[in-house]
């Protein structure tokens, strides 16, 4: 019985560590799913809470009110969807069940038919291209036959084509007429002429002939006969073999070759390219090579059809792929004469990036694949097989001649290594050395044949003097350096009293008056005073000693440094130019508010004080607040040294890893985050207020004005503002109250009434650390009692630190802890 108790506490301690690791005021409910809500409830009814009580339980963890609403909601329709899957529902779920099956299954059917769809296309976007297909495939070109050409001489007449005679000279005569079935036509006068089967040129003659009886001039030359086309006759053709559309097609009588091709779409792809043929009364009259238009443009065998010709397209013999560094890669046919270098022009040969001296072939055998790599002096002779595919690399990722030099000559860069140059060779080719060049030893890096480097140092000047002289290999680095490089740069420091302070370049024999004169010469303050050279110790031998630098003074006088004690300066000297203890400038302040001549005064005299000032402004006006009048002073103020804090802090911030707390429901936030957010929103509490005030030195004016010798009365400084305003009403309350404003002031009421006017404390606020800010600038904060609130008062109520949220693996840590308490409890009492 014990022992079933301890367990259930402990079930019950790790379900109420689970549930208490969310964060309800993070959590929105509109971004949780159904799952994760009952969750919720199944943990809230595992600590003891029912459905009704959950949103109370929520409300009191920190969710916002209309988060809250939305969760109820959410619960409400969750129990109604349950309580509608009883057996009562069960046909109408089955119902939906179904018909989501049925719609499930109609997706997956379209997607599979989009799949199929588009597969085959994408097949053939990745498939290497047949060399030529695409020439009786694209839309943009045409081999349409021109019908307003001059009518060819050779063209061969027959049935209904129409000739169209032209009389012309003494006699003049126009005749249109259409060739008969019969191949004939019907001069006027002159009766039928058999012109099927002519030549335009010889119908012409013919033709010419039968006139002269009817018109006498022709013989003489005075009549002139002209014979042309007017509207063609269609002949037929039969496209047959390896065709992507075999069949008869209807062509007009001027259409060639690749006209039939270019309507039938050209040869398939098991189709030739390379032997197309046109038969004609069962006789080869023509063998097309469509490669000869493609690559040079020449239209052998294109002849032009006749009616009742065959083209037919035999399938391929030879096909090779070529990949790679070509220009034009893809799949070529070729003849059983042509070699390897035929077929890479007709890739539009090889591409800058090649690799010519080899290309790899992978063929086959009878049983399985081999690879066969044909040099560059085997191109004009090696036959390419059908199936073979040629891949051509790229070129090495290296140089067979290169070598660099880099460091102090006038040329630095790489050059080309030629047989037998040397480092004189290099040297000099560079345009030589540099005045600042380092003479006693330079560096060649070399690489290895393991291609490991090596290092081999030599003596510039011998070697310039053809002593030691090296012979270079490819890869070599030379580095011949600055004496600069070698050393630190040489730099000079001025300071103080001159018109540009800053760091110069030193320079051999520079004096103090040099340095000063190249940074703009004294200031008015220098120019009576003296000058001090501090310099580093050089220690013979390593000694050590006290002395930390050697300084050296040089007096100024009127403006010039002494000639006698001017200082020659060596490298990294500071040299710095004091001021003039006689010399002042003049020093302002400013007095605003109730006084009788406000305005900006002189101080005149070092021991000036703020009761001088006021009485120097004609004392105060009758409408003087005295208990409000206040100092501010420059410098950095509260607000900048609190933003230079939170800017520090946030920089540490960003530079911290990713480490997530738990956050129940909803993703985990980055501690880095929460202690950035937490510190902006400290430091942006009342900002403006104390930014406002954070240079206001608390005084009390009525102190200083009874006595001049209290210790309120302050000497004034260059820059302060002294304001004395009039009665203020007002008491200004802000930080964590519900309505931070401004209240009417009244006499004798504590600062508890000004808290109330507000809206009160909001839930955020620590109380105990309210302070007043009164209007002279003195700040009172709460001890055992708030502080006294006096007109112009501003009460600030600062915000509660947030509290430090156990991360997940703690709760995780606590709870293994009590679960090894309690085991250990459990075999204690067996």
């Amino acid at each position: 019985m014990v022992r079933g108790v301890l367990l259930l506490c402990v079930q019950l301690i790790l379900s109420i560590s689970v549930f208490a690791q969310m964060n309800y005021a993070d959590i929105k409910v509109d971004q949780m799913s159904d799952a994760q809500i009952q969750q919720y409830m199944r943990q809230a009814s595992q600590v003891g809470y029912t459905t009704n009580q959950i949103d109370q339980l929520a409300k009191a963890q920190g969710m916002p009110a209309a988060e809250v609403q939305k969760l109820k909601q959410r619960i409400a329709d969750i129990e109604r969807r349950g309580k509608q899957s009883d057996p009562s529902n069960i046909s109408s779920n089955s119902r939906r069940l179904s018909r989501n099956s049925m719609s499930l299954d109609s997706l997956r059917i379209q997607d599979s038919l989009y799949n199929e769809l588009h597969k085959d296309s994408l097949l053939q976007a990745n498939k290497p291209k047949i060399f030529g297909s695409e020439l009786f495939r694209n839309s943009r070109i045409t081999f349409e036959p021109d019908m307003r050409m001059a009518t060819p001489q050779n063209y061969v007449i027959g049935p209904d084509d129409q000739l169209i005679i032209d009389i012309t000279g003494d006699n003049i005569a126009n005749y249109t007429l259409d060739v008969n079935t019969n191949g004939s036509i019907n001069i006027e006068y002159a009766g039928l002429v058999q012109v099927a089967g002519l030549s335009v040129q010889a119908a012409t003659a013919k033709i010419k002939s039968r006139l002269q009886s009817v018109y006498g001039g022709i013989s003489s030359g005075r009549t002139l006969v002209d014979v042309n086309i007017g509207n063609i006759r269609s002949i037929q053709v039969l496209l047959t073999g390896a065709v992507n559309r075999p069949g008869t097609y209807t062509l007009p009588s001027l259409a060639s070759v690749y006209h039939a091709l270019y309507a039938s779409g050209g040869p398939a792809e098991n189709g030739t390219y390379r032997t197309i043929q046109v038969i004609r009364n069962n006789q080869v009259v023509s063998t097309v090579d469509v490669y000869d238009f493609l690559v040079n443009g020449i239209q052998r065998g294109n002849i032009r059809l006749q009616d009742q010709d065959v083209i037919h397209i035999p399938v391929y013999v030879n096909r090779v792929e070529l990949a790679g560094a070509v220009k034009r890669p893809g799949i070529f046919e070729t003849l059983s004469e042509e070699h390897l270098d035929q077929l890479i022009s007709y890739a539009g040969g090889f591409d800058a990036k090649a690799y010519t001296a080899r290309v790899q072939i992978v063929g086959t055998t009878s049983k399985e694949r081999r690879i066969k790599d044909v040099y560059d002096n085997a191109f004009s002779t090696y036959s390419p097989k059908n199936g073979d595919y040629v891949i051509v690399g790229e070129l090495l990722d290296r140089f067979e001649n290169r070598v660099e030099v880099v460091g102090a000559v006038f040329q630095p860069g790489f050059y080309g290594l030629d047989p037998g140059m040397t480092l004189v060779d290099l040297i000099n080719q560079a345009q030589g050395l540099k005045e600042d060049a380092y003479m006693d030893r330079g560096l060649i890096t070399r690489l290895k044949a393991d291609n490991n480097l090596e290092v081999i140092h030599f003596n510039v000047r011998d070697v310039l003097n053809g002593n030691g002289d090296i012979t270079l290999k490819r890869e070599d680095q030379i580095t011949i350096s600055s004496i600069f490089d070698l050393r630190d740069e040489y730099r000079l420091t001025i300071q103080g009293e001159v018109r540009e302070p800053g760091d110069f370049t030193f320079a051999e024999a520079m004096t103090a008056a040099d340095l000063v004169q190249l940074a703009g010469g004294f200031t008015e303050a220098g120019a009576n005073s003296r000058i001090e050279v501090s310099r580093r110790i050089k220690r013979e031998g390593g000694g050590i000693d006290s002395t930390t630098s050697e300084v050296f003074v040089v007096d100024v006088r009127d403006g010039q440094v002494v000639a006698d004690a001017n200082v020659v300066l060596s490298p990294f000297d500071i040299v710095t130019v004091l001021g003039d203890a006689g010399f002042r400038t003049q020093r302002q302040v400013k007095i605003d508010g109730e006084v009788m001549y406000p305005g900006i005064y002189t101080v005149t005299r070092e021991d000036e004080k703020i009761s001088d000032i006021i009485a120097r402004a004609g004392g105060l006006t009758p409408y003087a607040y005295v208990d409000g009048a206040s100092l501010r002073r420059t410098g950095k103020s509260l607000a900048t040294a609190k933003e230079e804090k939170a800017n520090e802090e946030r920089r540490r911030n960003d530079e911290l890893s990713d480490d997530t707390t738990f956050s129940g429901f909803a993703n985990g936030t980055s501690r880095a985050d929460q202690n950035l957010n937490e510190l902006a929103g400290s430091y942006s509490q009342n900002n403006a207020e104390i930014k406002e005030a954070s240079d206001l030195v608390g005084i009390n004016l009525q102190k200083i004005l009874d006595d001049a010798h209290s210790r309120q009365n302050l000497l004034v400084l260059d820059g302060d503002v002294i304001t004395v305003p009039k009665e203020l009403q007002t008491v200004q309350v802000s930080g964590e109250v519900l309505n931070p404003n401004n209240v009417v002031y009244r006499p004798g009421k504590s600062l508890g009434y000004y808290i109330s006017q507000a809206g009160g404390f909001t839930k955020e606020a620590l109380k105990k650390k309210t302070f007043v800010q009164h209007a002279n600038g003195s700040v009172e904060g709460t001890n055992m009692f708030y502080p006294e609130v006096k007109p112009g008062s501003s009460i600030i109520v600062p915000k509660r630190p947030p509290r430090e949220r156990i991360s997940a693996q703690g709760w995780i840590g606590m709870g293994t802890g009590v679960a090894s308490l309690a085991a250990i409890i459990v075999s204690l009492l067996r």
